[in-house]
């Protein structure tokens, strides 16, 4: 049971989205956009998350698309996990979303709301960080794309009253050869340990990662190592190591030693699978 009362509100365009989010804001209260809610409801019930209204986005027109037009994969925040995977446009994102939760949450996990999450782990991040995607956000300023490496430093950093409208993947980036990797402590289907996902662009490696460090990364310096054509495969991942952006996280699901353990296994994958030259 949600300790708080709140009001609830489910706009049909995304006009009235952004009116009744000015709105609620001019009246002294908190707004929150809402897509699936299995974040919102987990962190409501432990007193972590607050909202005096809802703004249900599912109902907006926007927010549902998915398709592929002018060689362009536009997927809208509202859409599920299971959605996506079902559809299969884009085999990387898929394979993913098809490792978080089971089956049952990611019929109710949006895309926008795993991007936008405050979980660390925001797995669905991954493939669009590394097929260079944009995201289009509206707002009191109007809808603008930006790409979305420009808006995601450890979090997705939005201004007050933008939504994420939807996700732009270039159609170039849906038939790359990929990767994907999830380590798990326990269960097939269990918070990650280590995530990474990968595309091989131009026989060139672009990868990130998620359970590494305390939230998702794509380093292009890490992928310059990884293409280096003088380093040896175990000079690679010596230098890897060396160069992680962020503090390797240490929690209850493994040590940072563990974790640096399994991304040196992970990094290996990579290598052999792209089947990267070395001396």
């Amino acid at each position: 049971m949600i300790p708080f009362d709140f009001k609830y509100y489910r706009p049909e365009t995304l006009e009235e989205a952004i009116e009744l989010y000015r709105e609620v804001k001019k009246q002294g209260a908190k707004p929150m956009y809402y897509g699936g809610g299995t974040e919102f409801i987990s962190m409501a019930r432990m007193h972590n998350v607050y909202s005096d209204a809802i703004i249900d986005i599912k109902g907006i027109p926007e927010c549902n698309v998915h398709e592929i037009r002018d060689d362009r994969l536009y997927l809208g925040a509202a859409l599920t996990l299971t959605q996506i995977a079902e559809l299969n446009f884009f085999p990387l994102l898929s394979l993913t979303i098809e490792r978080i939760a089971d089956h049952t949450i990611q019929g109710k996990i949006t895309l926008g709301g795993n991007l936008a999450g405050t979980i660390i782990y925001r797995e669905a991040i991954l493939p669009l960080l590394v097929a260079e995607s944009n995201v289009v956000l509206a707002g009191y300023s109007g809808i603008h794309t930006v790409p979305l490496k420009d808006v995601f430093q450890e979090k997705l950093l939005l201004s007050e009253g933008d939504m994420i409208l939807q996700v732009i993947v270039g159609k170039e980036f849906l038939s790359l050869p990929y990767f994907h990797v999830k380590r798990t402590k326990y269960e097939k289907i269990d918070y990650p340990l280590i995530t990474a996902s990968a595309l091989q662009k131009n026989k060139n490696i672009q990868i990130a990662f998620s359970g590494l460090c305390d939230s998702p990364f794509r380093s292009i310096l890490v992928e310059e190592i990884l293409n280096n054509g003088d380093y040896s495969f175990q000079e690679k991942i010596r230098r890897v190591l060396e160069n992680i952006p962020a503090p390797i996280l240490e929690d209850v699901s493994g040590s940072s030693e563990y974790r640096k353990f399994v991304v040196q296994q992970i990094l290996q994958d990579v290598l052999k699978r792209f089947e990267v030259s070395h001396p």
